[in-house]
Parts: C-alpha cells; structure tokens; sequence
C-alpha cells in the first residue's frame, strides 16, 4: 500500500446521513448552515444569521470593541448548541476579514472557540473568494465550458472571481466592505454627491488593478453574491426597475435616492431592511465602482454564499476529491520537487505515523499535514541549498494556497521549517495551542522520516518500530542495516538533544 493508499484508509469518508455544519463568521453577520448528506448529495435542514457587525467593532489599530466581542461571543454560544451532536470532523467554521485584520486573533479566537465547542480557521481573502465561488457554482450550476464573474460584498472585502465550471481562474480580495467603506468616507453620517464622486474614484482605483486582466478575460454572465448584493437587488425589484437583478441603468438610480436623504440615519429606499440602512451607502458605492470599473451592464443575483461552498469544499474533502491535494501538486510541480525523495520520505513518515496515531491520539488531518509536509520539505531547495527548511517554510505560510486555511498554512510551515538542522523556539507561536500537541509530534514524525532517507537511497529500510510512551519515543532499526551507514549512524546520535526541542525524547534500539 502506498503512502496515498495508506493516507486513505485512516481517513473518515462521509456515510449516508451524516450531518455537516459550516460556520461564517463574517465581517457583518455570523452564518451557519446545517445539511444532511443524503444519497451522495447535501441536503439543507437548518439556517442561523445573527447581524453581530463584528467590522464596526474593529479600530484603526486592530482591537476590538469589548461590546462587540461579547456580542459575536455570545452568537457562537447559541451556534454551538445548534451543533453540538455534530463530529468535530463534519464541522468547519471559518472566519474572514475582521479576524485577519486584528492585531492580536487568538485574544478573540480562543475565547470564540470556547464558546463554539469547534476550532475556528482563518482563511485568506483569495480563499474566501474561493469558497464564495463554489458555493455559487452549486447553488446556480454554470453553463458548460463557459466563464462567470462572481462579486461578493462583505462587511469588511469584497471578492472578485472569474471561474468555468466549478473551478476559479481569477481570484481577488480587496479591502472595501458594506461597512468599511461606509465608516471611511461617510464616518460623520453625512451624504452629498460631491464625496460620494469622490468616493466613487477611489475605491474604483482597487478595482481598476485587476480590471483590465479581467475584461480581457471576459465572462459570459454576472452574480452577486451575500446579502449586499441581494438587498440592492430587492431595492431594484422594489422601485420597479428589475425583477431583482442590478443594471448599469439602475445602479445610478438607486444611487441617486439614497444620497436625496443626506443624511444615513435618513435613508429610505424602498425594499431595504432596517437592518442594512446604516451600511447600504457603502454598499452601492462598492458596487457602483465596480459596475464602472469592470464595464458591467447587469449583474443577476445568487441565494448562496461562501458558507455553501465550505459544506460542499467538506463534501469534497470526505469524498476522496480533497481540493487541497491539487494544490500541494501544483506546487510540487511549480518548485520542482525530487518527487522519488518526497515520495520515500512520505512512505516512512505513514509507516511511523501508523505506530505513533493511537498512543499519541493523532487524528486523520494530522495524517494528511504528515503526508503533505512530506511532499513539500524540499520546497526551499528551489531558492537555495543553505536554510531551504526556512526558504521552504515561508513560501508555504505566506502564499495563497488553495483549500487551505491560515492555521493549515501555518502547521505545514511548521513542519517544514522544522524537518532538519536546529528548532527555534519561535517555530510554532503562529499555531492555536488546541494544534501545539499533534503539531510537535507531527513534526518529530517527519523530522525522523527525511533524517532516515538524507542520503537519497531507494532501498526500503527493512526494519521500522516505533514504540512511543507519552514524549518518549523508541525508534527500532535493523543493527546491521545500520551499522552500513555510519553517516546515518551519526545523525541519530546526534538528533536526541536536536530532537528534544519538540518535547519529544528519541531513544535508538536495535537488534
């Protein structure tokens, strides 16, 4: 069986019936979504959506408002109860632009965990844009070998993504939300066309950075999607001037009747919700500027969001098309990795891991960061021999890596910056502490596997016990196997006291 095969069988497929939650915690309202898979397919059975404004609450220097910390606190709790039955494993909850801005995230995601009962991710702005895509993809199924243009208005980002199918080929996040946009040029709560003019020039200036690429790229239909687009495209069915899509010759319209109110507090547009009066200016503004920037002439609107597309991204993760596989390929191909090395040091990591999983309770995902980190600990030869494990280890944490969230990210840098040579103290602050334990061991596990295969021999090493009894471990070689290669010899003697900075303590057996 290979390390593929192997990574497979320890995994937890989806059965009929099981329930799957997605989480939202976005920049204006926490959503979650609770299906059923049924008959290979997911079946909605329940939706919650509370206004927790989490963006209003951040300041210029990435603190939260206290008021609004115990707000989206006490929104989770309620969630939690929602899901409580639900594995672990079957729940994802991901959080977007706020977080990412904060100065200080896990002074707000460990409490926010706590009271959810379930991890929270941070994802990337190109990989919310992701997920917002295939959620639309699913809710309103592309016409084949076609392109589409998707537009999300959040709280605090809007995304831009051009996709076929149900795959994106553009993907952009920029920093201009519902509620961002309306603190930043209507802050003291007053409208005038003179600002918004001004305005309008510069948000299109964010836009005007990808326009040409993706007008040139062109696109067969447009959809809004997440609540601003939805309520503008209410607003336009109720002034009688779609049947709910947004046009080139609308927008201004609506526009138009929103700054005769001069005031936010005084908006009154037909069709909007007193919920969304105090952040619709921002809203139309953002899509104003990208009507004109992009040459939109009209823009149909979708009921899904970036939550649906997170349970059919965990569709795909339990049904054997993980889309985060593609993309470990990809860069495997981009940075031309030693595939045979990669693959050799992945075999003897799964064949350690098999021992070490049940005594150190390490779970499938620890598995495939295992498997993954494998693959790609010699990405950083590809800058230079000296430090690769740090050259490797901060292309991995800071590039846009699709399916994977920030902690994902920040787990496989970890492992790969500490595979080989000395462990900095510093190598796992960026991890939760719920990921320290299986994070630490994971990395003793490849630390291990890439020190055994350092001299790219493709002889299978006969003999390969791992007895480990909390942070000890006993690593079990064949005496003569070892005694051949005196330079490995050396490594392992020398590794227990490199090794020990993982918490780990490496004794050497053999027989």
């Amino acid at each position: 069986m290979d390390a593929l095969a192997r990574a497979g069988s320890l995994s937890t497929p989806l059965r009929d019936g099981d329930m799957l939650a997605a989480i939202d915690l976005g920049s204006n309202s926490f959503h979650m979504v609770v299906a059923a898979y049924t008959l290979g397919q997911l079946r909605i059975v329940d939706r919650l959506r509370e206004p927790v404004r989490m963006a209003v609450g951040l300041d210029a220097r990435g603190g939260l408002d206290r008021a609004v910390r115990d707000r989206a606190l006490a929104c989770l709790a309620r969630f939690g109860q929602r899901i409580r039955d639900i594995p672990p494993q079957r729940v994802r909850a991901l959080a977007t632009n706020t977080v990412r801005l904060m100065a200080a995230p896990q002074s707000f995601l460990v409490p926010a965990e706590t009271a959810l009962g379930h991890g929270i991710e941070v994802i990337s702005g190109r990989e919310e844009a992701r997920l917002i895509y295939l959620g639309v993809a699913h809710a309103q199924p592309p016409k084949p070998g076609s392109l589409r243009l998707v537009i999300d208005i959040g709280g605090g980002s809007t995304e831009c993504i051009i996709g076929r199918g149900f795959q994106t080929i553009e993907r952009e996040s920029l920093q201009v939300g519902c509620i961002a946009t309306t603190r930043r040029f209507f802050g003291d709560g007053r409208l005038s066309p003179k600002k918004w003019r001004e305005a309008v020039i510069e948000v299109g200036a964010e836009f005007q950075q990808f326009a040409n690429a993706y007008r040139a790229l062109g696109w067969s239909e447009a959809i809004g999607a997440s609540g601003t687009n939805k309520e503008i495209g209410g607003i336009c069915a109720a002034m009688g001037l779609t049947k709910g899509a947004v046009t080139a010759a609308a927008l201004p319209r609506v526009r138009d009747r929103l700054l005769e109110a001069g005031r936010i507090d005084a908006i009154d547009l037909p069709g909007l919700s007193a919920e969304r009066r105090s952040t619709i200016a921002g809203g139309v503004l953002v899509l104003e500027a990208a009507f004109d920037a992009l040459g939109l002439e009209r823009m149909a609107v979708s009921k899904a969001a970036m939550r649906e597309g997170v349970l059919y991204d965990m569709l795909g993760r339990g049904s054997g098309h993980d889309p985060r596989e593609a993309s470990i390929l990809a860069l495997t191909q981009r940075y031309g990795i030693d595939e045979g090395q990669a693959a050799r040091v992945e075999g003897t990591a799964m064949r350690l891991f098999e021992q070490a999983a049940p005594a150190w309770k390490l779970d499938p995902d620890d598995l495939l960061m295992l498997a993954w980190g494998a693959r790609l600990h010699e990405l950083g030869l590809a800058i230079a021999h000296s430090q690769y494990q740090v050259h490797g280890a901060y292309v991995i944490e800071h590039s846009d890596i699709a399916g994977f969230s920030r902690q994902e990210q920040q787990f496989l840098a970890a492992l790969v910056r500490t595979h080989r040579r000395k462990i900095p103290k510093s190598a796992f602050d960026a991890l939760p502490d719920r990921l320290l334990p299986s994070a630490r061991r994971t990395a003793a596990l490849l630390r291990i596997a890439a020190l055994l295969h350092r001299s790219r021999d493709s002889e299978e090493i006969p003999r390969l016990d791992l007895l480990v009894d909390g942070p000890r471990m006993v690593l079990g070689l064949d005496r003569r196997w070892l005694h051949n290669r005196p330079l490995l010899r050396a490594d392992l003697e020398g590794e227990p006291p490199q090794i020990a900075a993982l918490g780990v303590q490496l004794e050497i057996a053999t027989t």
